[in-house]
């Protein structure tokens, strides 16, 4: 730490509504207002910043803070220290911190959500960085999201968990920073459950805690954490007993996070799908404290997923689901310890689509999931996405079950039907896509049919929604053939906004997401290719705000 110079200024600075006593590397605020703004410029070195506040332990953080004009603002929520005083010390250059000021509102408050490239149906955060959704529970009424979360900087570090609800999983609200790190390291990925049975003891009278399992990254090894919420999952407490989980010796690696935690009712007990050096390893325990291994499945990479659904809905044929960070899954029975796959690996998503993860305690059943959509947002402070919720389930296929994802239906309260044809021809369905080439927003559902053709697709201004190869038998460039491996047509259900494209195809068989990328010499819009294609139907939905 840079060795503080105790010379004080004689006067206080009013600065922006902040009252402060300025040192040399350090500045002192008396809150009395709901944030402080603190200016960022690209331009900068990071360097260690330091927040102190009295009762409460010291935050280390890496911060580019600005010492001329800043590229943009981020905010620190201090709304819970009112009447206290904080302690800002950085190691960087001193000229940013006179810039550091508090108010009411978030600089630049007024453009929230209105930015230009603000997508207006996918969840962003207000400011910084945000990656692998983490914690998806569903909890009296609120779907809760947690996400990986650097609210200092649109660039990935200082992973916190950043934190959002929802009633219908569509309109969101962020709320504060729900962890932050610590002595034991970073906040990485996790996931989260109702504690119904009080197995750790952390209920209070009726109320059942929201135990929030994670890894707490640091230079020397990753760790797993449990911590609690008595209020809804607003705060927590940290277990004093952490970490519950300690496997590098076992492992020799540094690669093991990302804990997925549910009950397992035939067992009575909790099991732990953890992420471990070639794969996942299965623990389990019956107070969420002391864990122990099971066994262990390779192929899989980062944010483990297992889950257990039926197969064409049918409750007594069921299969159990296991996932990675990228996509492909397994198939195959699980009795509580161990995860035996009997079919797989297979591919339902792809593009930049990353360490999705599902929600439990989902009341009707359904498994829903959420996926970090590795999309950037052209000189906007934030960066990082969510992708549209959807829902998963498994079907009968000519070729077995496979899982299919379609977007939850709650989705559909976005979209209206604004213009709706049949059966035309390329020519006809481009001028009739003529008046939406500009849209940022819009959804559009289509079936093309080829003849002539071996090949055909969808672009926007040269950008390749969809290509269909059916001679290789490839859709965007990936292996995919439809149930009926005859059939000369395809499906899509396009999702379009400001900076990202989803494409869900044949009632969700495959899917796949892109940036949102026009080619810059283009000025043709939306255009079916293909030789002597059909268009069998052809709808055009306009899109709702989630932000209004």
């Amino acid at each position: 730490m840079k060795v503080i110079n105790s010379r004080k200024l004689l006067v206080p600075i009013l600065y922006f509504c902040s009252i402060f006593t300025l040192l040399a590397g350090e500045i002192e605020i008396k809150i009395n207002k709901k944030y402080l703004n603190i200016p960022i410029s690209h331009q900068e070195d990071r360097h260690t910043m330091i927040f102190k506040t009295e009762g409460i332990k010291d935050l280390s953080v890496k911060v580019r803070l600005a010492t001329d004009q800043p590229d943009y603002w981020v905010f620190k929520d201090v709304s819970d220290l009112q009447g206290k005083t904080i302690t800002i010390n950085y190691e960087g250059s001193d000229e940013g911190l006179s810039k550091i000021y508090q108010d009411d509102n978030i600089h630049g408050f007024e453009n929230i959500y209105h930015e230009k490239n603000r997508p207006q149906f996918h969840f962003t955060t207000k400011r910084g960085w945000i990656n692998d959704p983490n914690g998806l529970v569903y909890y009296e009424g609120e779907y809760h999201l947690y996400y990986q979360h650097n609210p200092y900087e649109r660039e990935w570090g200082n992973m916190h968990w950043g934190h959002a609800v929802s009633k219908d999983l569509i309109h969101w609200k962020e709320l504060p920073v729900a962890l932050s790190p610590d002595e034991l390291g970073t906040m990485f990925s996790g996931s989260a459950i109702i504690d119904y049975q009080n197995s750790a003891g952390f209920n209070q009278g009726n109320t059942p805690a929201l135990i929030a399992a994670y890894t707490a990254d640091s230079q020397e090894k990753q760790v797993q954490c449990i911590a609690y919420s008595l209020d809804k999952g607003l705060t927590f407490t940290k277990y004093e007993g952490n970490p519950v989980i300690d496997s590098k010796e076992i492992w020799n690696s540094k690669d093991t996070r990302d804990p997925k935690v549910f009950w397992y009712e035939p067992g009575d007990h909790w099991v732990m799908v953890l992420n471990e050096r070639d794969g996942h390893s299965i623990y389990n325990s019956d107070d969420l404290k002391d864990w122990k291994y099971q066994s262990h499945t390779t192929g899989f990479w980062e944010c483990p997923e297992l889950f257990e659904l039926p197969i064409d809905g049918d409750p007594n044929n069921t299969l159990w689901i296991m996932y990675g960070a990228s996509g492909t899954y397994m198939l195959g029975d699980f009795d509580g310890k161990k995860f035996t796959p009997t079919a797989g690996k297979h591919l339902y998503t792809f593009g930049p689509i990353y360490a999705a993860q599902t929600y439990t305690n989902m009341e009707d059943g359904r498994r829903a999931q959420i996926g970090w959509g590795r999309i950037s947002h052209p000189e906007m402070p934030f960066n990082g996405m969510m992708l549209l919720p959807t829902e998963l389930s498994l079907r009968n296929t000519n070729r077995g079950p496979r899982l299919f994802s379609e977007p939850v239906t709650e989705s559909e309260q976005l979209f209206s039907l604004i213009k709706e044809e049949q059966n035309l021809d390329a020519e006809k369905a481009n001028n009739l896509l003529k008046e939406f080439s500009d849209k940022t927003e819009l959804r559009i559902k289509t079936t093309i049919k080829l003849s002539h053709a071996t090949g055909a697709g969808l672009n926007l201004f040269g950008q390749r929604i969809i290509d269909y190869d059916l001679n290789f038998n490839k859709i965007n460039g990936v292996f995919y053939s439809p149930d009926d491996p005859t059939s000369m047509e395809v499906s899509a259900d396009i999702y379009i906004d400001r900076t990202s494209i989803e494409v869900f195809i044949d009632n969700g068989a495959i899917s796949f997401a892109m940036s949102r990328e026009a080619s810059p010499d283009n000025t043709e819009g939306f255009h079916f290719w293909g030789n002597n294609i059909e268009i069998i139907n052809l709808g055009v939905y306009e899109a709702q705000s989630i932000w209004k």
